[in-house]
């Protein structure tokens, strides 16, 4: 080779790398991921039968309790189902022939429609933590969460192109009013992100405020025709749906928006020590409250959710990255399909503190189970730290890392006529190598997937360069994202009537006229 054209090589290949790196600063890729590899399955069609034969003998002799709400005891009294006080029983059966109307997929429309994510199905969708208190990173450490910090976290998920969901509650901002955090967190969402997002679930009039300033942002006429909220609603385990939850749960439902019902157990404390009566426990909760949003409104989008990690019986605290957190997602998936609903679970979840090593372990294995097992929705594919305590700036790039690795694997073996390159072994001589051949130049930008964090480079250049460890590399990647964020586009009509809202419902809920549970 001449030193032209190496020279003339190595100018192609820094235009390929500096086109890259623009494409993945930008944020633009697939909305979601469309898996071409198999669901790996536990459960047989006999054991999956053991199992919906166990939540049927729970929902009649046992029963649920849907408290603090005459209106839904009403609904499933006047349905048929056998109602005594606030618990309410199920013939076998029951529950999943109302099922049957709800779709096995559907379309979660952002506001920008290059945006909207499937539900169900092949797809599979990458989403933030959710929930947590606190935030960390490594300057400033573990603290309160602010609604500067939802924001911050809000335009990072903007831009990283394996978060396909701008998430719901990222961090919980505290220096706010709690009757006012929705407002201003639904705001976030729907101006500094226009990926799709969750809705409030902590009272029926959050849920409405959610709804209508969808409708200001994407117009009323297509938020009431389409799914634009994805909200999860958790039942107290075991066997109970609250009133709080009942009433955003009703919202939705009637509003046509998807509500996810997602039991949080805690094997061994919320539900018995073993996996399969925990799977027939949450199999009843699940069935019972999407049969009730069925009741409501037939065909709304519904989802079958879980929360599950096992109880370590020495400590009393929550374990994570286990084999029976695996398992559970992975025979959770069998019911759902067999109930024709989508399947919602778990993430990159750890108990660490920190960004350290047992947090990349436990989040990964948890990662991969979640993948492995064809999870549709994985909530808390970013960020997490402290068991969902902390949600960590730092943790969230480098978990967005693994979410593009684990979209890569989910999207199979290419097996097409380019890559299976018959002209390349032609090219190339027994004993020459592969690197100058036309098609790996061809190739070369996506020929196999790159991390933005991980370190490939030698010893000796990693110590020139400062011998930055992954957590100082993703420090930088995330004051690199803050740098250099720029909004995506809103009309400027649209923005000024979403800012009028949110300043009006303020005024009035600290007035009193938002009602009781506003």
């Amino acid at each position: 080779m001449t030193g032209r054209e190496s020279r003339r090589r190595t100018g192609r290949r820094r235009r390929i790398e500096t086109r890259t790196a623009r494409e993945i600063g930008s944020g633009v890729r697939a909305p979601y991921v469309t898996r071409r590899i198999p669901i790996l399955n536990l459960l047989d069609p006999d054991a999956a039968a053991l199992i919906e034969e166990d939540a049927d003998r729970i929902l009649d002799e046992i029963g649920m309790e849907f408290r603090g709400d005459p209106e839904t005891l009403d609904i499933f009294r006047q349905a048929g189902a056998r109602v005594e006080g606030e618990r309410v029983r199920f013939d076998p059966g029951w529950c999943r022939d109302r099922i049957r109307t709800a779709p096995s997929t559907f379309v979660q429309h952002a506001r920008n429609p290059d945006r909207s994510v499937r539900i169900g199905g092949d797809a599979q969708v990458f989403c933030p933590s959710f929930g947590p208190p606190f935030v960390h990173d490594m300057q400033n450490g573990r603290r309160y969460a602010t609604i500067d910090d939802f924001r911050n976290l809000t335009r990072i998920h903007h831009q990283l192109p394996g978060v396909h969901h701008s998430g719901g509650v990222v961090c919980e901002p505290v220096d706010l009013p709690v009757p006012l955090r929705h407002l201003h967190m639904t705001h976030a969402h729907l101006t500094l992100n226009d990926k799709p997002f969750m809705g409030a679930v902590t009272a029926s009039s959050r849920a409405r405020d959610c709804i209508e300033m969808c409708r200001l942002a994407m117009g009323a006429g297509f938020v009431d025709a389409n799914c634009v909220l994805y909200s999860v609603v958790n039942t107290n385990a075991p066997l109970v749906l609250d009133r709080t939850m009942l009433m955003a749960l009703k919202e939705y439902a009637r509003a046509g928006q998807c509500t996810v019902v997602s039991p949080f157990v805690l094997g061994g404390a919320m539900s018995p020590v073993t996996v399969a009566a925990t799977l027939a426990q949450v199999l009843a909760e699940v069935m019972a409250s999407v049969a009730l949003i069925q009741l409501i409104r037939p065909g709304a989008p519904c989802v079958f959710g879980t929360f599950f990690s096992p109880l370590s019986l020495l400590t009393g605290a929550p374990t994570f990255g286990t084999p029976e957190g695996t398992q559970f997602q992975m025979c959770a998936r069998t019911l759902a399909d067999r109930l024709g609903l989508p399947f919602h679970s778990v993430g990159a979840l750890t108990a660490s503190k920190v960004p350290d090593a047992q947090a990349g372990y436990e989040s990964q294995s948890q990662l991969m189970g979640a993948v492995l097992a064809g999870v549709h929705f994985i909530i808390h594919a970013t960020g997490c730290l402290e068991g969902l305590l902390t949600m960590g700036y730092e943790k969230t790039v480098m978990d967005a890392d693994r979410c593009e690795a684990m979209a890569r694997f989910a999207e199979g073996v290419d097996l097409s006529e380019r890559a299976r390159a018959h002209d390349a072994f032609r090219e190339v001589a027994p004993g020459e190598h592969f690197l100058g051949s036309r098609h790996t130049l061809a190739n070369f930008a996506d020929a196999f997937w790159r991390s933005d964090l991980s370190d490939n480079r030698t010893f000796e250049q990693w110590s020139a360069e400062g011998g930055h460890w992954q957590h100082r590399r993703a420090g930088d990647t995330v004051k690199r994202l803050l740098r250099d964020y720029e909004p995506p586009p809103l009309d400027p009509a649209i923005r000024e009537s979403l800012d009028d809202f949110v300043a009006r419902r303020s005024r009035e809920i600290e007035s009193g006229a938002a009602g009781p549970d506003g």
